[in-house]
């Protein structure tokens, strides 16, 4: 027995990502701030190890200035030592031991021969200079000095302790630490509000892109006053729209020339099921008109074929080739030509192949026939001949021809000579014609030389 598979569900996060502010500005700020405060971090330990080094140093210093203070009340002439007494000969004796080479001459009087104190004073003795600290709860810094003179031995050794140093590098380290604290505070309450500041405009444009519509709304964005990067961004963002603008209009269009193009198998669909249904009719009637409506139904597959192809994706519509003669009689034969009106098809004499689809020839010509039969008097004809570069097919009537002043626009979607001329039709047919010949290599002009209505002429590659 199979059970449902659970949903998948997506994978835990992280707790650092469920930490993680949510919002730009939030993260920039999180990024400063940890920025900041490995920066301080850093020279906090710079600072403190600095200060310790040169409270050390001062430590020395002392030792010695001591040192050599009580190396005045040594005598050693005459090849031996000896303690001179002072005036400050306690002050002099506190924390001081003196030498002669390893013998210890004197030391501190609360000082004991083996305390921690004395031993590492004898080993600063022996080596006759130097400096060490005895670690501990209270530590201790000892530095030797060499009592000066010739042939001399003595050695006078002073301690100091460094707890009030200590104390000094301790206070400044929390200081650091506080200072560090108050400088982070400022630090992110300065960046969210210099970031929220730079995203303003974000911000603004957010808001233009809802309220403006890709269809009716010309505004753009726009890059001037802004700074680089968004200007960068608005730039694209208009090119975005545009493209959208674009698409919407080419799915207007292709709308437009879908329902232009099934106006008329529609047509003769619902003037067949009329006349078959306005009085009883024989079976051979009906199976004519089910013949009609069929051939109509097929019409109007080809041509969403055709123009979906065409217009999918925008790549030329595919190669193919056809008789040129059987299309054009197909074309003519598939309208409805008013009574007076008389259409004509001939050829040079010879055999003429196109490097199209039957069907797309077919839609091609019929916006083209259409056009002429709506406008032509009595003579329409479709000329097909032979050319240098491919095949040429003319179409003409014995109108009244297009009016000069109109010719600039004849092949703009949507536009017509007289829109109350009485004859319907949605300005689409010929741009039509033309996108579709362009798409097959080919090509459709008027010839505005043509004095006695109206040609147009259709070049296509030979097939």
């Amino acid at each position: 027995m199979r059970h449902p598979a659970a949903p998948a569900s997506s994978a835990p996060r992280s707790p650092a990502a469920r930490l993680a502010p949510r919002t730009l500005r939030g993260r920039l700020s999180l990024v400063a701030l940890t920025t900041a405060a490995l920066l301080m971090l850093i020279l906090t330990v710079v600072f403190n190890t600095v200060v310790r080094h040169r409270l050390q140093r001062e430590a020395d210093d002392e030792l010695r200035t001591r040192a050599a203070a009580v190396a005045t009340t040594v005598d050693t002439r005459g090849g031996r030592v000896r303690v001179l007494e002072t005036v400050n000969d306690r002050l002099l004796d506190t924390n001081v031991w003196i030498y002669d080479g390893t013998r210890l001459l004197e030391q501190p009087p609360t000082a004991s021969r083996t305390d921690a104190l004395t031993r590492a004073a004898d080993s600063l003795a022996a080596g006759r200079r130097g400096c060490a600290t005895l670690a501990g709860h209270d530590p201790v810094r000892l530095c030797a000095h060499p009592v000066p003179g010739p042939g001399t031995r003595a050695t006078v050794v002073t301690a100091l302790d460094l707890s009030p140093y200590r104390s000094s590098a301790e206070t400044m380290l929390l200081g650091s630490f506080a200072l560090d604290a108050v400088m982070l505070a400022c630090t992110y309450a300065l960046t969210r509000l210099a970031v929220g500041r730079a995203l303003r405009p974000v911000r603004t444009m957010t808001d233009q892109a809802t309220q403006w519509s890709a269809v009716a709304s010309e505004e753009r964005f726009g890059g001037r006053g802004r700074p680089a990067e968004l200007a960068a961004l608005g730039t694209s963002l208009d090119a975005l729209l545009d493209r959208i603008r674009a698409v919407l209009r080419h799915e207007r269009q292709l709308t437009g020339e879908l329902s232009h193009e099934l106006r008329t198998p529609l047509s003769r669909i619902v003037a067949e099921l009329d006349w078959w249904r306005s009085r009883p009719r024989s079976e051979a009637e009906t199976r004519a008109t089910h013949e009609v409506i069929a051939e109509a139904a097929r019409s109007m597959r080809t041509i969403c074929d055709t123009l979906l192809d065409e217009a999918r994706d925008g790549v030329p519509t595919a190669p193919g080739t056809t008789e040129v003669l059987p299309v054009l009689h197909r074309v003519a034969a598939s309208l409805d030509v008013p009574g007076p009106v008389r259409v004509t098809v001939s050829g040079d004499g010879t055999p003429l192949r196109a490097g199209v689809q039957g069907a797309l020839l077919e839609r091609i010509v019929s916006p083209l026939l259409a056009n002429a039969l709506r406008h032509g008097r009595t003579q329409v004809a479709l000329t097909a001949r032979r050319t240098a570069g491919g095949v040429c097919v003319e179409v003409t009537d014995d109108g009244p021809g297009v009016p000069e002043s109109f010719t600039p626009l004849l092949f703009q979607p949507g536009r017509r000579a007289d829109p109350g001329d009485g004859h319907g039709g949605a300005g689409l047919g010929l741009p039509l014609a033309r996108r579709l010949a362009r798409s097959a290599g080919g090509e459709v002009a008027y010839d505005p030389r043509y004095a006695t209505g109206a040609r147009f002429v259709v070049t296509l590659p030979a097939g």
